[in-house]
């Protein structure tokens, strides 16, 4: 079988691999239908990314189809033959988070095309528990499942009041998955972002009409969208340490902080302006089940149109020379994804 490997920072290679026959007794068999492009991917093509090492077959945002399941498996709501979206985050269901439910931070995670190999393989097998069935929603948005429970899970976690006024930092795919989910829980939404195409795409495809142009002085910008006064919420999606540092500024005195992007360094912040503020500050980290369940009920309702989203397709042979330039903020790309078909 074809697999992509990204074999250190900046070199992919195509490789023939042996391909899996059957499930193990508690997993399923899969083969690969599409892989979306996530940031974790192309920051770790830059060799940027937390929790990451290489060699590594990368690709956690997957649509799959089941060809095989495991005699141990127990109820599950799918069948061989079904098309499924994968829950890519392997807990071990015994420390102290995953007690709580909150399996998302299980201090064991392995998280597939992180920590360990990943889906852009064709065929690879993995917890049958992992899968999720939703039927009526077609496979490209299957394969994006994942992104959009980033932005559900940070929703979630900032405690959204419906018409709170909501500043999202960063209009790349996992700011524009929390713009979109903050939305849904009721925020007032507005979204700060360099990059004037991803301001136009959150105007005409998300329907954002508070946009805040980061080139210049964005915290004037944002003081006159709200009368002088500042966001109760502010989600930093940016992944980018001047950007996280800067995103306090932006909180209204008892207001909240939900750090959403993260970075490989340490992050400082001004105690006595973050005191002054009593602020609550949050990290957010993968999803959980829950949130999986949310998103794919959102899709189905309509709520969310993910066909503008995807603007570049790949395959196996030309993921290679395309990859590279993804990074680049001039190809325009707002999601990428690879295709097995």
């Amino acid at each position: 079988m074809i697999a992509i490997v990204l074999e250190q920072p900046g070199t992919l290679s195509l490789q023939e691999q042996a391909a899996p026959t059957s499930a193990g007794p508690n997993e399923a068999l899969v083969r690969v239908r599409r892989v979306g492009i996530c940031g974790t991917d192309l920051h770790a093509f830059g060799g940027q990314q937390n929790f990451f090492s290489y060699p590594r077959i990368m690709g956690h945002e997957l649509a799959v189809d089941v060809l095989d399941i495991g005699a141990a498996a127990g109820e599950l709501d799918y069948a061989v033959g079904d098309t499924c979206c994968v829950i890519p985050y392997l807990n071990c269901g015994n420390c102290v988070a995953c007690r709580r439910g909150k399996s998302n931070c299980c201090a064991r995670m392995q998280v597939l095309g992180v920590h360990i190999d990943g889906g852009m393989r064709e065929l690879f097998t993995l917890p049958a528990d992992k899968l999720l069935k939703a039927e009526g929603v077609p496979v490209e948005q299957l394969a994006l499942v994942e992104m959009l429970c980033i932005g559900a899970h940070a929703a979630k976690r900032a405690r959204v009041s419906p018409g709170e006024n909501a500043l999202i930092i960063g209009a790349g795919p996992i700011g524009l998955a929390t713009t979109q989910f903050a939305k849904i829980a009721g925020a007032d939404v507005m979204v700060m972002e360099v990059n004037q195409a991803r301001l136009e795409f959150c105007a005409n495809t998300l329907g954002v009409n508070r946009l805040i142009d980061a080139r210049g002085d964005a915290l004037a910008q944002v003081k006159a969208q709200l009368g002088g006064e500042l966001p109760t919420l502010v989600f930093d999606c940016t992944g980018s340490a001047k950007s996280m540092r800067g995103a306090f500024n932006y909180v209204a005195h008892g207001g909240s902080l939900v750090l959403v992007g993260h970075i490989t360094g340490d992050l400082t912040f001004s105690d006595p302006h973050f005191h002054s503020h009593e602020m609550t500050l949050l990290a957010s980290r993968n999803a959980t089940p829950e949130d999986f369940s949310w998103v794919i009920n959102s899709l189905r309702a309509g709520d969310i149109d993910l066909s503008p989203w995807i603007t570049h397709y790949a395959s196996p042979e030309s993921i290679l020379p395309d990859f590279p330039t993804w990074l680049d903020p001039a190809a325009g790309v707002i999601k990428a994804m690879l295709s097995f078909d």
